[in-house]
C-alpha cells in the first residue's frame, strides 16, 4: 500500500508541476512539452509496481548524514585518537556507548590492531561511494557539460599543484616516511642512481623428453 500511495502522490505532483509551468522539458525531451505527450509518457509508470521503503530516522536526518559521513569521508581511525605505541601494543581512545558515551582507552596487540583496521579496507572492485544519475561514472563526462551549458555556468579550472607534479614516488615516499630512497641503505652516504633496467627473460614451456 505504501508503494502505490507514494506512486500516486509522486505522479500527481509531477503532473501538477507540468501543468503549472514549473516543470519544463527541452533538448531530446522537447517532444514531451506537449500536454498529451507528457500524459502518455507517464501512463506506463502508473501501472508499474514501485519499490518504496520509507522510515523516519530515530534521531532525525542530521544523525543519518553524520553516520554516513563517518564511513564515506573518514578513515578507520583518526590520528588524534592514537595515544601510544610501544612494546608491540597500540593504545587508542574510543567512545564507550555502554558507559553513557564516555571517552576511554583501549590497548591492543599490534597484530590485532592491524587486523581490525584492515577490516575497513574495501575488497578489490568495491567502491566506497557509488554515484548514479547525472554523476554516474559512465555518463558524467557528457552530462555535466550539458548541465553547465543549460545552467549558464562555467566549470572551475582544475588546479595544478606544481610540487605534486614535479615530485616522483621517491619524493613522496621520503615525505611520508622520512627515509630517502636516493641514499644508499648500507653506507648512508652514497647516492642511488639508476644505471640499468633489467627486463625479465620470457619463460618458455619446458620440453619433455619423450624418447
Amino acid at each position: 500500500m505504501l508503494s502505490r500511495s507514494f506512486r500516486r502522490l509522486f505522479l500527481t505532483a509531477l503532473q501538477d508541476a507540468f501543468d503549472d509551468g514549473h516543470l519544463r522539458v527541452s533538448g531530446s525531451l522537447q517532444a514531451l512539452s506537449d500536454p498529451q505527450a507528457f500524459a502518455d509518457h507517464l501512463q506506463p509508470a502508473r501501472h508499474t509496481e514501485w519499490v518504496v521503503y520509507a522510515q523516519p530516522p530515530f534521531a532525525g536526518p542530521q544523525q543519518v548524514l553524520d553516520d554516513v559521513g563517518r564511513y564515506t569521508h573518514r578513515v578507520a581511525i583518526a590520528n588524534q585518537r592514537l595515544r601510544d605505541m610501544d612494546d608491540g601494543h597500540v593504545r587508542f581512545r574510543y567512545t564507550d556507548d555502554r558507559a553513557q558515551a564516555s571517552q576511554t582507552t583501549m590497548t591492543l596487540d599490534a597484530t590485532e590492531c592491524i587486523r581490525r583496521v584492515l577490516l575497513q579496507v574495501r575488497p578489490s572492485g568495491f567502491h566506497r561511494i557509488r554515484y548514479d544519475g547525472l554523476l554516474g561514472h559512465r555518463h558524467r563526462r557528457e552530462h555535466l557539460p550539458r548541465c553547465r551549458h543549460l545552467l549558464g555556468t562555467v566549470a572551475r579550472p582544475e588546479r595544478v599543484d606544481d610540487a605534486a607534479t614535479s615530485a616522483d614516488y621517491r619524493d613522496r615516499y621520503e615525505a611520508l616516511t622520512g627515509c630517502s630512497l636516493r641514499v644508499c641503505p648500507r653506507c648512508h652516504n652514497g647516492q642511488m642512481w639508476i644505471v640499468e633496467r633489467l627486463v625479465g627473460a620470457p619463460t618458455r614451456p619446458r620440453i619433455v623428453d619423450t624418447s
